[in-house]
């Protein structure tokens, strides 16, 4: 895993702290205290990238219905095909709920 490289006690303690959150209610004020809003839109537009890219949708449609550029398209199909399965878990989580 490439987060392995940041792995210790600091990415520990935020981790920690997501986890203590109770709702999403306490994850809007989190987020706006600890991200400024472009990474946060970064974080939600690739969360609905690979959403989309699972639901098999082009990369035409996605890149025109989020405006992500092919490159975080390819990023992101990248990591749902070679990585360590952290967006199917979410997915199939999220969807369960839906």
């Amino acid at each position: 895993m490439q987060i392995d490289k940041l792995r210790g006690e600091a990415l520990d303690n935020l981790f920690d702290a997501i986890l203590s959150l109770k709702d999403r209610e306490e994850c809007y004020q989190f987020f706006d205290d600890i991200a400024t809003m472009g990474e946060i839109q970064s974080l939600a537009q690739r969360l609905q990238v690979a959403k989309m890219l699972t639901e098999g949708y082009t990369y035409k449609t996605i890149e025109k219905e989020t405006k992500a550029s092919t490159a975080t398209i390819s990023r992101v199909r990248r990591c749902i095909d070679y990585g360590s399965d952290g967006y199917k878990l979410v997915l199939e989580r999220t969807m369960e709920k839906e």
